[in-house]
C-alpha cells in the first residue's frame, strides 16, 4: 500500500513519451529491491496531478525478502513524493484491480476569495462562495446504479458507462469543501466531472435538480466543466477480508480530523456480493 503526491507526475500509467509517472518510479524501485525486472499492477489508475492517499499495488516475484526489507528498500529507491507504507504476502487469487469491491475518492476544494499558496497543488480553488447544502442535495441524485455517460470523459475506454455509486457526501469545514465518493468503479474523469457539476450548483448557477436532469440525459456536453486534477485523492480501496489488506484511514491527512470516526471507517457496500454488471 502506498501514497503519492501526484503534482509532479503525468498520472499513474507509464508513458511512452518518457514523462514522469508513478508506475515508472515504483517499477524501478521494486525491480531494484528484487534485483530483477518486476511489473506492478494498481487498484486504479490516477490521472496527471491526481494524488494517492491510499493506493494498492501487487507484483509477482521470486525474490525472497522479509516484508520490512521490501518496504524500507523500495522507499529508499523512490523519489520523495512516493512512499510505501505496507507490504504483505497475498493469497494466490489476489489481484489489486480485479479483487477490489469498491474504490473511494475525495475531492478537496479551497473556497476562499484568494488562491492558497501552501496547498496550491493539493487542492482545487473556487473563489465563488459555495453552498454545501445545495451541493449535497444535488449529490444525492448521483447515488445508485446509473448510466454515467454524462460524467465520463470523451476518451474513456470503459466498455460500459454503468456504475454503482454507494454514496456522495459533501462536507464543509471553514474554507474547505470536501466531496466524498464511493463506488464499485469509476469512469475516466467521473469524480472530477461530479465536482464540476456540484460546484456549479453550489455557486448558484443551476438548481440541485439540474444534476439529476443531466444524469438522465446522458450528454457530457451539458454537465459543465471538468474540475482541476489537483484537488482529487484516491483515499480507499476495499477488498474481501480474507486477503488481509489493511483498512484505510481515509485522507488526505489535512482533512482527516474533520471527519468523525464513523466517516473514516471503510463503508461496507450493500452490493459487495453483487455480480458486476460489467468490467472496465
Amino acid at each position: 500500500m502506498l501514497e503519492y503526491d501526484g503534482a509532479a507526475y503525468h498520472g499513474w500509467q507509464l508513458q511512452k513519451s518518457g514523462v514522469p509517472s508513478v508506475e515508472d518510479a515504483l517499477t524501478r524501485a521494486v525491480s531494484k529491491v528484487a534485483d530483477k525486472p518486476v511489473e506492478v499492477v494498481c487498484a486504479g489508475r490516477t490521472d496527471a496531478g491526481v494524488h494517492g492517499a491510499y493506493q494498492v499495488v501487487h507484483f509477482d516475484t521470486g525474490a525472497v525478502r522479509n516484508l520490512r526489507s521490501w518496504v524500507m528498500g523500495i522507499n529508499t529507491a523512490l523519489p520523495s513524493g512516493i512512499v510505501v507504507h505496507w507490504a504483505g504476502n497475498a493469497p494466490e487469487p489476489f489481484h489489486a484491480r480485479f479483487s477490489a469491491v469498491y474504490r473511494r475518492y475525495r475531492y478537496v476544494i479551497f473556497n476562499g476569495p484568494v488562491r492558497p499558496a501552501l496547498l496550491a497543488s493539493q487542492v482545487s480553488w473556487n473563489f465563488r462562495p459555495l453552498d454545501e447544502t445545495l451541493m449535497q442535495e444535488a449529490a444525492c441524485q448521483l447515488e445508485g446504479e446509473h448510466d454515467f455517460s454524462a460524467f465520463r470523459a470523451a476518451g474513456c475506454q470503459s466498455r460500459s458507462p454503468w456504475r454503482f455509486v454507494e454514496f456522495v457526501r459533501v462536507r464543509r469545514r471553514d474554507d474547505f469543501v470536501v466531496i466524498d465518493v464511493q463506488a464499485n468503479a469509476f469512469l475516466h474523469h467521473m469524480v472530477r466531472n461530479f465536482a464540476g457539476a456540484l460546484m456549479a450548483v453550489g455557486q448558484g448557477k443551476y438548481p440541485p435538480q439540474w444534476v439529476g436532469e443531466v444524469l438522465a440525459g446522458g450528454d457530457r456536453r451539458l454537465a459543465g466543466v471538468t474540475a482541476p486534477s489537483g484537488g482529487l485523492y484516491m483515499v480507499d480501496v476495499g477488498y474481501p477480508e480474507p486477503f488481509g489488506i489493511p483498512l484505510a484511514r481515509c485522507g488526505p491527512g489535512f482533512v482527516r480530523p474533520w471527519f468523525d470516526s464513523a466517516d473514516n471507517r471503510p463503508v461496507a457496500p450493500s452490493w459487495v456480493h453483487r455480480k458486476p454488471r460489467t468490467s472496465s
